[in-house]
């Protein structure tokens, strides 16, 4: 793969890099993943998460200003929760959407809102499989050739455009507002929210069952590290969700979205600690013993999730208190999705006239000086 590997920044945001990357020497990269590439004209996307703990609510996702893309999941453990999270590459559109939204979802008990805006400098997608786009890389223009900045600890930071002149990472103390019954969470400082994702959908019964017997447990351990713990290693918040269908059925998809004090948070928990450093080795395994041409392609980059009102250790509020929505000025988010097949297993398939593929997963990292939204009720 070496001489065709290209950046994962795309050609019109390539700077002069000032800031060096974690790239090791000699690194070779394991196996291919690609870059979603927004197009030229699209400066900012917009992602809105709605959760709805008691009644489930509607949403018009079709109508005028609707979204290019939306998907609904369940909490895998806990409470009965709905959580909506559409993607708009135009925020004027969502801005007039989300004005006559707001308030009649607010308006219900248990409602929560967080709305993420980050400029095309401060997000960047990967994908393992450009046929299988998820979350944000929904809204891609194009897919890149294979990239070379990824697979080794510290990539993800050098995928993102922003990081090739700015440290990224400026902490500051979370503000917490309370009024009329909605309680409003804002950071002035930098914030990471990472989504990761995890889809057996097309896999075989031995396939299935290596995931959900072998690889799916540490995950779920280290989702509920975070979710209980997190806030001692920087984690501020953590779910972990089910996708359902248009029916409200579970799919054989799952994701963890966690918010994180600091992009260097995540990556000493991902590079360091003992739950991620598990679940790591759990999908090593999994790609091994599922006789991957390079085992490495079984591995996440970076799981978490987010339990409700650890965002900032407030109690839950009572029942009938909204929840809120803000508005995030500068963010960076960075979705990756880490895909199916590599190519030489793929190839080996279609010569045996195979069609399977081992779990794959995806996630997404919004990283960066914000004023990043939140808003729950109990």
């Amino acid at each position: 793969m070496g001489d065709q590997l290209v950046s994962a920044i795309p050609p019109h945001l390539a700077v002069e890099r000032t800031r060096p990357t974690s790239e090791p020497d000699g690194f070779r990269v394991p196996f291919p993943s690609f870059a979603a590439w927004q197009a030229h004209e699209v400066r900012q996307v917009v992602m809105a998460y709605f959760g709805a703990q008691q009644e489930p609510g509607a949403l018009d996702l079709d109508g005028p200003d609707a979204p290019r893309h939306h998907d609904r999941a369940e909490p895998v453990d806990g409470p009965l929760e709905l959580v909506t999270v559409a993607y708009w590459d135009d925020p004027a559109a969502f801005d007039r959407w989300f004005d006559r939204h707001r308030d009649p979802w607010l308006a219900a008990p248990g409602r929560w809102i967080e709305v993420v805006r980050p400029t095309v400098e401060r997000f960047e997608a990967i994908l393992g499989h450009r046929r299988h786009p998820h979350g944000v890389a929904t809204l891609a223009e194009r897919f890149s050739d294979p990239i070379r900045e990824h697979g080794y600890w510290g990539s993800m930071r050098d995928r993102l455009p922003a990081a090739q002149t700015d440290e990224v990472d400026d902490p500051a103390p979370l503000e917490v507002e309370s009024s009329g019954g909605v309680v409003r969470v804002r950071s002035r400082g930098s914030l990471c929210l990472i989504r990761s994702g995890q889809d057996w959908s097309g896999t075989d019964d031995a396939e299935r069952a290596l995931y959900l017997d072998d690889v799916e447990p540490s995950l779920r351990a280290g989702m509920d590290f975070l979710s209980s713990n997190g806030a001692s290693i920087g984690c501020l918040h953590n779910r972990y969700l089910r996708i359902v269908d248009d029916a409200g059925a579970a799919t054989d998809r799952t994701y963890g979205m966690s918010w994180w004090r600091t992009l260097g948070d995540l990556e000493t928990w991902a590079a360091s600690h003992r739950t991620h450093l598990r679940i790591f080795g759990a999908f090593g395994a999994a790609g091994a013993a599922a006789g991957r041409a390079d085992p490495a392609a079984a591995l996440p980059r970076g799981h978490r999730r987010d339990a409700r009102p650890a965002v900032v250790r407030l109690p839950p509020l009572p029942t009938g208190h909204r929840p809120v929505d803000c508005r995030p000025c500068k963010t960076c988010i960075d979705c990756d999705t880490c895909g199916r097949d590599g190519t030489t297993r793929a190839q080996a398939r279609r010569a045996q006239g195979r069609q399977r593929c081992t779990p794959c997963r995806h996630e997404l990292t919004v990283c960066g000086t914000a004023a990043i939204p939140t808003a729950f009720g109990g």
